[in-house]
C-alpha cells in the first residue's frame, strides 16, 4: 500500500479477497499466472489490486509476509518437530514466491531464529531433543529441508521419510 492511512474496512476486505486468490492463483498456475487472473478470482477490479499492490512482486512479498508472520505465530503453539513440518510443508505449497521473488529460504528462516530458538529450548527441556543440538544446527537443516522442498518439487511422502529422517537425528 501506497499509503500509510490505516486502510477503511471494505479496502481491508479487498485486500484480504486479493491476497487470499493470489495464493490460489499462483499455486495452480505459478509463476507466470496474471495479476488479471488474480483480480478475477478476487472478484475486484484490476485496478483494485494495482492500488493495494503496484507490482506482482509487491503482492508476493505480501504473501510472504503474511506467511513469515504467520509461521511465528504458529511457533508460539506448536512444538519443534510440528512447527519443522509446518514450515517445510509451506515452503512446498508456496513455491511461486521463490519463481516470482527468487527467494532463498535462509533470509526468511534466519528471520524466524528466536522463535526456532525458544522452541528448540522448550524441546530440549521436555527432553525430545538431544541436549549438545544447537540453534545452528537446527536452522540449517530448516534452511535445507525448505529449500529442498521448494526447489525439488517433492511429495508428501518424500517430505515425510525426509522430515522423520531429520527428526530421528535430532531426538535423544
Amino acid at each position: 500500500m501506497l499509503s500509510s492511512k490505516p486502510l477503511r474496512a471494505d479496502a481491508r476486505r479487498n485486500r484480504a479477497r486479493i491476497l487470499a486468490a493470489a495464493e490460489e492463483v499462483f499455486a495452480a498456475r505459478g509463476a507466470g499466472a496474471a495479476t488479471e487472473e488474480v483480480a478475477a478470482a478476487a472478484g475486484v477490479a484490476i485496478g483494485t489490486v494495482f492500488r493495494h499492490f503496484p507490482t506482482k512482486q509487491d503482492l508476493v512479498g505480501a504473501i510472504l509476509k503474511d506467511l513469515l508472520a504467520a509461521l511465528g505465530e504458529a511457533a508460539k503453539e506448536d512444538d519443534l518437530f510440528t512447527f519443522f513440518t509446518r514450515v517445510v510443508t509451506a515452503a512446498a505449497e508456496k513455491k511461486f514466491v521463490v519463481e516470482l521473488l527468487d527467494v532463498e529460504v535462509a533470509g526468511p528462516i534466519a528471520s524466524l531464529s528466536g522463535a526456532v530458538g525458544e522452541l528448540l529450548d522448550r524441546a530440549k527441556l521436555a527432553g525430545a531433543v538431544r541436549a549438545e543440538i544447537e540453534l545452528d544446527e537446527v536452522l540449517a537443516l530448516l534452511t535445507a529441508a525448505g529449500q529442498g522442498a521448494l526447489r525439488g518439487g517433492w511429495s508428501a511422502d518424500l517430505r515425510a521419510r525426509t522430515l522423520a529422517v531429520i527428526f530421528a537425528g535430532l531426538r535423544p
